[in-house]
């Protein structure tokens, strides 16, 4: 029987080319997973064990997550290495769902980036514990120390710095632990032999004042320590009973405890691990949540307990060379080989065929799973984000946040023999993640694919040709326009059909009035009722509401979704025979794109913020260009020669930006974006897609 305290299931999560990957070949090395370390972009062709697909390893970034598991000293941890790159954001959002801490890797020289930014705001929303590492303490400009302020500055963390570096840059050998006042140094061919020794002289000074801040930062959540603080006692005070203290701020989401090195130099990852087991929870010390269908869906808290009826949810699918994978984490009670569960979503009854645990690619048969685990299932047929139960429970795990699509391609199959192939690629891809959705275009009947930006898209239209041998051609990007209102209009609409038989009688008064809209908020339309009196009998207020929503669909103005409408029904009239549900549908649609017309409709466009880092000395051609592309710069900061620029910029001015960027900074700058908001476009460009979409309309009924 396993002991589920000696259990950690852990993400690594960050900003692009922070280092989470080379990270987790470490951590797989250290704990005799893998006998040899391969890097992201290594000369040896193999590339990090994490990265398992070509497409990851040739590119030399992350594109989805990875589990795998290891066991340090005696404990188990689960591991999931994520994406850096926004585009590929809701690897991170379904493994935060599942897990119960996090590693927030930042770089020693460039601190918090925009996207550690998004990271964090994701591990808030599911209240993940984390623990910070700041990576490459080895390179030229390396600051770990002000890297731990600009959490606070930046994030908001308390941070608590767990460590001193022993050197930097290329003088780097190691880390002096301020809860032991101890130095260690990394030695041998990779790392693996650990040698401790007294603080050396030169940072015994450096050593206190940051061994004070710790104690300072621990007095605040124990009493014990806080009164051996006020007397001056740093050093006499029980190294258990700060590792306690530490865990349990940690746990609370009320510090950050900060630790440092350089994973590509084999450099403090061993302290590391000690501080997942130390300070991160196990599963029984975090409140995971369902909700119970059969009553409410009141929230019910689970136990963690492998003796419980089972729940556990499938937050990822992949479709591999072993077939469909269904990853899931088991909340409470156990699944073993051979088992029945049952699908909350559809009551479907699944025999659990095979087990797995999976390393990266590889896998492991297991014949049981218990509380906390993470593990993989064969054959079952599931859309991700499903709850499974034993039958005996109908429990639903909370749903996790899925960013909309910003960008959209129009695309066909060069050889109509292909179609069928085409086809199970896409039904594949929509299953997996649920940011890539398909849709056909009424009109031109044209399969439009729909994503979290270029690259998103440009990788699956890869995986098209390597995985289905599908050539497909794409048309140019679209932006995911929205339309709203920009004021109040009254609506009066009668809807009067005499036929043969009975006619179709409604008639439908209110108002349409704007209503905000936060960022990519789903909290697009609301309905009120007001009517009084039966003006309107009760039983077609719902249809009126029907009948509203079918417009959000697609605005007038160019087709596309409208958001941030709120229509209130005030009055009305029926007919005791003529009346309908359909009547009162017609009729609330023909009163919607009446008000839509005289509430001042507004085409909104999606706004990214861009960050770019480039040489100073490109500084001005960044900016320039970026004003040029209708861009308003958020801010900018200079250090040691490099200039970090923040911008929002609409996403219709952002294709083709990494050409342009590689050309004006020699290939030197690079640049991060994801969806900021969506704002009006203006008025010039609005006419001219007004247009657009009124040649393409007109081209169609010819």
């Amino acid at each position: 029987m396993k002991d589920i305290e000696k259990h950690r299931n852990i993400g690594i999560s960050a900003h692009i080319d922070s280092g989470k990957t080379t990270l987790t070949e470490r951590i797989l090395f250290y704990t005799n997973r893998i006998h040899a370390i391969h890097e992201v972009r290594g000369k040896d062709g193999v590339g990090a064990t994490m990265d398992n697909m070509e497409l990851e390893r040739e590119r030399g970034i992350t594109i989805q997550s990875a589990a795998t598991y290891a066991t340090w000293k005696d404990t188990t941890i689960n591991i999931i290495d994520t994406p850096g790159h926004v585009d590929f954001t809701i690897e991170v959002e379904r493994s935060l769902r599942v897990l119960d801490g996090a590693i927030l890797v930042l770089c020693s020289v460039a601190g918090v980036q925009s996207q550690s930014i998004t990271v964090d705001r994701q591990m808030r929303r599911y209240n993940v514990p984390r623990i910070a590492f700041v990576n490459k303490c080895d390179r030229s400009g390396a600051n770990p120390l002000r890297v731990a302020k600009m959490l606070q500055e930046k994030l908001n963390h308390k941070p608590c710095v767990m460590q001193v570096p022993i050197g930097l840059e290329d003088q780097l050998k190691g880390v002096v632990d301020l809860v032991k006042m101890r130095a260690f140094y990394f030695e041998g061919e990779s790392g693996q032999t650990i040698r401790e020794e007294e603080i050396p002289e030169n940072l015994k000074a450096l050593a206190t004042e940051y061994r004070t801040k710790l104690i300072d930062c621990c007095a605040d959540y124990s009493d014990e320590i806080m009164e051996k603080a006020l007397e001056g006692e740093y050093y006499d005070i029980d190294e258990d009973l700060i590792k306690t203290t530490i865990r349990k701020a940690t746990i609370s989401l009320d510090i950050t405890p900060v630790f440092m090195g350089s994973a590509y130099k084999n450099t403090g990852i061993q302290k590391l691990l000690d501080g997942v087991t130390d300070y991160l929870p196990n599963p029984t010390e975090v409140n995971n949540i369902a909700l119970d269908v059969n009553n409410e869906e009141k929230q019910v808290v689970l136990t963690n307990n492998d003796n419980d009826p089972l729940v556990c949810y499938a937050f990822k699918l992949v479709d591999n060379r072993y077939g469909q994978l269904t990853y899931i984490r088991i909340y409470q009670g156990s699944l073993k080989k051979g088992n029945s569960i049952t699908n909350i979503a559809n009551g479907k009854k699944i025999n659990v065929g095979r087990l797995v645990r999976m390393h990266s690619d590889n896998m492991e048969e297991i014949t049981e799973a218990g509380a906390g685990d993470i593990v993989a299932l064969f054959g079952v047929d599931c859309a991700s984000g499903t709850t499974f139960t034993d039958g005996s429970l109908r429990y639903n795990m909370t749903s996790m946040h899925v960013p909309n699509p910003v960008i959209e391609l129009v695309i066909e199959a060069k050889n109509r023999d292909d179609l069928n192939n085409l086809s199970k690629a896409l039904n594949r891809f929509t299953k997996e993640d649920p940011t890539f959705q398909v849709m056909v275009d009424k009109e031109s009947g044209q399969t439009i694919i729909k994503g979290m930006g270029e690259l998103h898209l440009d990788v699956y239209i890869e995986r098209m040709r390597r995985e289905y041998k599908v050539d497909v051609q794409t048309g140019a990007p679209q932006v995911a326009y929205r339309e709203t209102i920009t004021r109040s209009a009254p609506f009066d609409y009668t809807h009067k059909k005499q036929t043969g038989g009975s006619g179709q009688f409604a008639k439908v008064v209110g108002e349409m009035r704007p209503m905000a809209v936060e960022g990519d908020s789903d909290k697009v339309y609301n309905f009120v009722n007001s009517v009084v009196g039966g003006r309107i009998p009760k039983e077609y207020i719902p249809s009126c509401d029907k009948g509203f929503q079918s417009c959000m669909d697609a605005g007038s103005l160019i087709g596309f979704p409208v958001v941030g409408i709120e229509m209130e029904v005030k009055d009305g009239q029926y007919h005791d025979v003529d009346s309908s549900d359909m009547a009162f549908q017609i009729c609330a649609r023909m009163a919607f794109r009446q008000a839509f017309e005289k509430a001042g409709a507004q085409i909104l466009e999606p706004i990214m913020k861009v960050e770019v880092q480039t040489p100073s000395e490109f500084q001005g051609g960044v900016v320039g260009n970026l004003s040029q592309r209708r861009g308003s710069i958020v801010g900018t900061s200079e250090e040691l020669g490099y200039a970090t620029i923040v911008s929002e910029v609409p996403l219709a001015e952002m294709f083709g930006y990494a050409t342009d960027l590689r050309s004006m900074s020699q290939g030197k700058a690079e640049f991060t974006m994801e969806f900021a908001k969506y704002s009006p476009v203006p008025r010039n460009i609005q006419d001219e897609l007004i247009k657009k979409y009124g040649d393409k309309a007109k081209g169609a009924q010819r």
